[in-house]
């Protein structure tokens, strides 16, 4: 888990100077803003909150971590399907209700860990389970972006559909340039790439004339965003269903934090996983997601463009991570900035999503590819097959007239009783490392 440390420039407790705070922080900010604001641009929440949840969630989680862990908590795009499906049963509140339990589920799983160990969750979810669910959530969000892209009205009913060659060309334009700065910017571009991707994008719609600026010239430099915070702007309403939806998303997207938590620790020289505790990492995310979801912010999850850039910066101190939190804060009240993200055209983040949900799905492949998932071994094929035909088919189990399961939430469900149930299964390896 452990390496050696070449070059460190600030550990993870030393204070930067103001000149590094400022400007490291910033490029923190930078490295996650585009897809931060681009998970609520899709549910129809809204960004600045989303900034002030990110910011919250990220300072909530360095002190749960006792100031040990360097890490940037944004919005999860794991949440984007079941949010959509929670709002379209029971609107925006309904949504948040299922977030708030999908954080108490993280809490539950940090105390069960701290109490006896790492290797159960391992043997409840194996690569073989998590590699294509992950793959479904990317996949499943496919035909999302590609409306997004194609036509001008996404979110009509398919016989409504109008194709619109520019907003078309201005989805492609922004893909383009995403992909080029991915791959051959140098230095702080490398880092940005999706909102130099969105900027281009921008002007490419500013120039196709498809952007409506009346939403920035009403805005007020500064605004309180419009929270929704329960028993004070509305009474929450229970329902299982919505639960039901959640819940399986929150136990898959804990695999991706262990992962992001192992990465981290090889990147920063320390084992995180032992020293705080994969406990209080796991506490601190989830605690982020209940705080997000008591003003009205998406789910959030350590991001790994933030890991990106500590690995390329060696400057892991949790003062300049903090500061990326703070100035996400204050973002999220100047209205200008929330003005300007909602009058990015749907053709612009539809560019953004071809590339940023197909990494989804590819990092699926890649986790089976990584921890040598064996597709000669008819057991594996079979659980992978299952997961990726439920879930991208989009079956679903009714359980009563109110509640049923559908989409990835029933594909990982059923791949982790396959996984059980099977005869053949190994023992855990050591994917999650060891934790005693």
């Amino acid at each position: 888990m452990e390496e050696t440390r070449r070059d460190v420039v600030l550990d993870v407790r030393d204070v930067p100077s103001p000149v590094q705070w400022i400007t490291l922080s910033m490029q923190h900010l930078f490295a996650m803003f585009g897809a931060t604001v681009l998970v609520p641009f899709l549910v129809g929440l809204s960004p600045g909150i989303a900034l002030i949840s990110s910011g919250l969630g990220t300072l909530s989680y360095l002190l749960i971590t006792k100031g040990q862990i360097p890490a940037y908590l944004g919005s999860s795009f794991a949440f984007i399907a079941p949010i959509i499906a929670a709002k379209a049963m029971g609107g925006p509140e309904s949504a948040m209700i299922g977030c708030f339990f999908a954080g108490l589920v993280y809490g539950m799983i940090a105390l069960i860990i701290k109490r006896v160990g790492l290797n159960w969750l391992m043997e409840l979810l194996p690569p073989v389970v998590v590699g294509p669910v992950i793959i479904v959530i990317g996949l499943g969000l496919a035909g999302t972006a590609v409306n997004m892209a194609m036509y001008e009205n996404p979110g009509a009913p398919a016989g409504e559909l109008v194709y619109s060659t520019t907003h078309i060309t201005v989805a492609l334009i922004t893909l383009g340039v995403t992909i080029i700065c991915s791959i051959f910017a140098r230095g702080f571009l490398k880092l940005i790439p999706i909102l130099m991707g969105i900027i281009a994008g921008y002007i490419s719609a500013y120039i196709a004339g498809i952007i409506d600026f009346s939403g920035i010239a009403k805005a007020k430099w500064f605004q309180m965003p419009d929270f929704m915070i329960p028993f004070a702007t509305y009474t929450p309403n229970f329902s299982w269903e919505v639960i039901v939806i959640m819940v399986p998303v929150a136990i898959v997207t804990m695999a991706e934090h262990i992962g992001h938590q192992m990465v981290l620790s090889k990147v920063v020289g320390k084992n995180f996983i032992k020293k705080p505790g994969l406990h209080r990492s796991i506490a601190g995310d989830g605690f982020g997601i209940v705080l997000g979801s008591i003003i009205g912010g998406p789910p959030l999850t350590s991001y790994g463009e933030n890991i990106g850039v500590l690995a390329i910066t060696r400057a892991f101190s949790v003062y300049i991570i903090g500061g990326a939190a703070t100035i996400a804060i204050l973002f999220g009240f100047i209205g200008k900035i929330s003005a300007v993200i909602s009058s990015i055209p749907q053709a612009v983040m539809g560019g953004i999503s071809i590339l940023l949900f197909g990494i989804i799905a590819s990092s699926g492949l890649r986790m089976l590819i990584d921890n040598k998932v064996d597709f000669g071994n008819n057991r594996n094929l079979i659980i992978a097959s299952v997961i990726l035909v439920i879930g991208v088919g989009g079956a679903y189990v009714k359980l009563s007239d109110a509640v049923s399961l559908s989409g990835m939430a029933l594909a990982a469900i059923i791949g982790v009783l396959l996984n059980l149930i099977l005869p053949g299964r190994e023992k855990a390896s050591s994917m999650f490392g060891e934790e005693k």
